[in-house]
């Protein structure tokens, strides 16, 4: 499923492409997709896309009330490919969360790392992107090495690119990838459903709009590994996971986030 030199490239680059790995839950997960755009949890949201460009819509934290998830979530390859990526001895499910670009969606994800918006931190973590369409120009875009950086890159909102947390905290600029080749290697590869990417909560990462006549479904699936802590963000996180009653240094709370795999 996974490959040592595969495993070497992730903690090398902080990303890495598998093919084919999931393809036998690909239907699956597409019914899972459908399930949650026509019944959308408490977190759903359409990025404020202008009327006339498109929809992007997006939702997370609804593995345990939508059945098709829960079901890659326990019983899939995902959790040891995940264990395995990481070199760690267990796989620890975070959550999902689901984006759907439409066509001829112009609003692009922005260039970001996961890990300033969480409440976790740890050298083994890693996030699951699986396209439920082929993708080309739409596909997952990652900064190789971003994941070594020795400060997180600034949270902003998607929405109008404010600050993410009401705080003086010491962030690094975003730059800009795109614009500076020479300091900037761009990992980004065309892919089918089944095939998956891996990649670190410190990774920066974005993708372009969808310009594309077919809409363009993706499901990811987040992970913790044996090294992965509870920490103090300044202000709310996304997700926030309201009244989780921990405290900085422990492990996650594996009633809410469970062990899916152990070596």
């Amino acid at each position: 499923m996974i490959t040592d030199r595969q495993i070497q490239a992730f903690h090398r680059d902080g990303a890495v492409m598998i093919k084919g790995a999931m393809t036998d839950w690909v239907d699956v997960m597409r019914a899972g997709v459908a399930r949650n755009m026509e019944h959308p949890g408490k977190y759903a949201s359409e990025n404020d896309v202008p009327e006339g460009q498109g929809r992007f819509f997006d939702d997370y934290c609804n593995w345990t009330r939508i059945p098709e998830y829960e079901l890659v979530v326990r019983q899939s390859p995902a959790a040891e490919i995940a264990a395995r990526s990481m070199r760690s001895t267990t796989a620890q499910f975070f959550h999902d969360h689901v984006l759907v670009k439409e066509s001829d969606t112009i609003k692009p994800t922005p260039w970001h790392q996961d890990s300033p918006y969480y409440f976790v931190e740890g050298t083994q973590t890693v996030s699951m992107w699986l396209p439920l369409d082929p993708v080309k120009d739409a596909t997952l875009r990652l900064l190789a090495g971003s994941h070594h950086w020795e400060k997180m890159v600034r949270p902003v909102s998607w929405a109008d690119d404010s600050d993410f947390y009401d705080s003086n905290e010491d962030w690094s600029s975003l730059p800009d990838p795109d614009g500076n080749h020479a300091n900037s290697r761009i990992l980004e590869w065309a892919m089918e459903p089944g095939d998956l990417v891996l990649f670190d909560y410190r990774t920066v990462h974005g993708a372009r709009g969808n310009l594309n006549a077919r809409r363009r479904r993706a499901l990811s699936l987040r992970w913790l590994g044996d090294d992965a802590r509870y920490v103090e963000r300044p202000g709310r996180t996304s997700p926030p996971f309201p009244d989780h009653e921990m405290v900085s240094g422990q492990r996650l709370r594996e009633d809410w986030f469970p062990v899916v795999w152990t070596r």
